[in-house]
Order: structure tokens, then C-alpha cells, then sequence
């Protein structure tokens, strides 16, 4: 069982913890344990009665009347909304909660949905991206547990995987090639597998390296594959050396090659970037610049 703090739950469910409180005191709702030095805590029961509360309030329903309702009936109804309800919000918030049960199925019912009706890259840059983004400011504020992470990951991985497969390898003659890869240390993968994903659906041959690469085997790889650009994400801290003299070294070893760089690293240094270095605003940038290639193959 995992325990929360009122912080926590304010992250996880976007309701203001002075809110929390007076729902507490007000209507007898979400009541918390005490440890033996009388410090309030959360469990699972609490986080998910309150994030099928903070579904069914905004939906309408007055707290006054939920706080009359067994748990179990709010449950159902909300389960009941969150079908009938097709918003973006919604299912984010219904994804939020496949992850803390580990509930795989769930997971499938709001991803296969999305993917039916929109297909599959809408799911992902309208539904998987934005709670990626939830989902990291939750690890980095620790209101998430690793096995969480891990679980919704791993599920989202496998989608990725396949549809990759599912990509025929067609490129255009004058697209420009790409190499993908991560840097030692770096784990984020999910958004270079989706990168690798649009590439190859718009016809721009890419080699994928994945996570873990030096700076020798990616001089070693571009030798042989000679791409146009290279391109990598930097969001964790880099443990051995600083981002600066990281950039500088990945500079000199891919020569003419154009690099290009997203990620937090490089957004939240005081950086000078080499001349064959570009700094990418994350996802949205990189899209803008791929339409371009995709302009330019046509």
C-alpha cells in the first residue's frame, strides 16, 4: 500500500490541498490516518475516492451530495461518466488512475478507444504525451512510486514498439536521414521511440541507437550511416561531467553533422551552443521542423 502526503494528492488529482482539507472538516470526506507522531497520511482508498470526486464535482455534482454517497456508489458513477465522457481531461485522469491500480485493462480501454476513433498518433500526442508530462512532474516530485512509473511505461513502450513494426520502411530519396539515440545515463526513451515512430511514417530513413550511447559508438555509428542531423534528448543531469562540456564533446566528435538538442537540461543551463548544435523547444518544435523535411521530400 502506498502512502501519500496532502501535497501528493493535490499533484495527483489537481485539488487544492486547503480544498481537501475543508471537504475533511466540512462533509467528513477523504479522513486520513495518523502515524504515531500524529502526522497525517493518505492511502490508495483515500487518492482514488478523491480523484472519482473531483471527477463527478466537476461533472456537476455538488459535494454536499457526494459526501452522502457510500464510496461505492460514487465509484460506479464515476466509472459511469468517465464512459458517456469524452474529453482529454478525462481520460488522462482515468489513464492517472490505471497507473496507481496497475491496471492494465484500464489502460487498454482508454488507449484502444482513443486509437479507434483518432488513430495512433493522435492518442499519443493528444493523450499519452500530455500525461507523460503529468507523469514526470509526479516522479519528480516523488507523488508516484518507481513501480508505477515502470508499469505505465512499459505498457506504453509495447504500443510504440508495435506501431513501429507496423511502419513499412519506405523512405524518400531527398529526406534527409536521422540518427536517434540517448546518452549514457539518460532513461527518458518513450519520446525518442515516438520521434522514431513519426520519422519513419513520413518516409525519412532514421537509424535508432536508443538509450545508453557514448560519444565513441555514436562517432562509430554516424562514420557508417552518415546522417544529416542527429538528434537527442537531455533531461536528466548528467552525473560526470556538465551539459556544457557534454554539447562541446558530442560537437567536435560529430564534426559537420548538425546536432539537435531538446530536453530540460538544455533549457534550464546557461548554455553556448556550437555552431553545428541547435536546441529544439521539445515536441512541438521538433514536429514543425519534420513537416518541414516532409515538405521538402514531396
Amino acid at each position: 500500500m502506498s502512502v501519500y502526503s496532502i501535497r501528493d494528492l493535490e499533484r495527483l488529482t489537481g485539488i487544492k490541498a486547503h480544498t481537501i482539507r475543508m471537504w475533511e472538516k466540512r462533509y467528513r470526506l477523504i479522513l486520513p490516518a495518523r502515524t504515531d507522531t500524529n502526522i497525517r497520511y493518505y492511502n490508495d482508498e483515500n487518492l482514488r475516492l478523491l480523484f472519482n470526486i473531483a471527477l463527478l464535482n466537476r461533472a456537476g455534482y455538488k459535494i454536499s451530495k457526494l459526501a452522502k454517497m457510500p464510496p461505492e456508489e460514487i465509484s460506479a458513477r464515476a466509472a459511469e461518466f468517465t464512459r458517456r465522457t469524452e474529453t482529454i481531461d478525462t481520460r488522462i485522469e482515468a489513464l492517472t488512475l490505471a497507473m496507481l491500480d496497475l491496471d492494465e485493462a484500464a489502460f487498454e480501454r482508454v488507449f484502444l478507444n482513443y486509437q479507434w476513433e483518432h488513430g495512433f498518433e493522435s492518442v499519443m500526442l493528444d493523450v499519452i504525451y500530455p500525461f507523460l508530462s503529468r507523469l514526470n512532474e509526479l516522479w519528480l516530485t516523488r507523488s508516484i512510486s518507481l513501480a508505477h512509473e515502470k508499469f505505465i511505461t512499459q505498457l506504453i513502450r509495447r504500443k510504440l514498439m508495435v506501431a513501429i513494426d507496423g511502419e513499412t520502411l519506405k523512405p524518400e530519396a531527398t529526406a534527409p536521414r536521422l540518427l536517434l539515440y540517448l546518452p549514457e545515463d539518460e532513461r527518458q526513451e518513450l519520446t525518442l521511440l515516438f520521434l522514431f515512430y513519426l520519422l519513419r511514417r513520413r518516409g525519412i530513413r532514421v537509424l535508432y541507437l536508443g538509450a545508453g550511447v557514448s560519444l565513441g559508438d555514436l562517432q562509430d555509428a554516424a562514420q557508417s550511416f552518415k546522417p544529416d542531423y542527429v538528434y537527442t534528448i537531455l533531461n536528466d543531469p548528467l552525473p560526470r561531467q556538465s551539459v556544457q562540456q557534454y554539447l562541446d564533446k558530442a560537437s567536435r566528435v560529430l564534426g559537420d553533422i548538425r546536432l539537435l538538442v531538446s530536453g530540460v537540461q538544455v533549457f534550464s543551463n546557461n548554455l553556448h551552443f556550437p555552431a553545428n548544435v541547435q536546441r529544439l523547444n521539445g515536441l512541438p518544435e521538433t514536429l514543425q521542423l519534420i513537416d518541414q523535411w516532409k515538405g521538402r521530400s514531396a
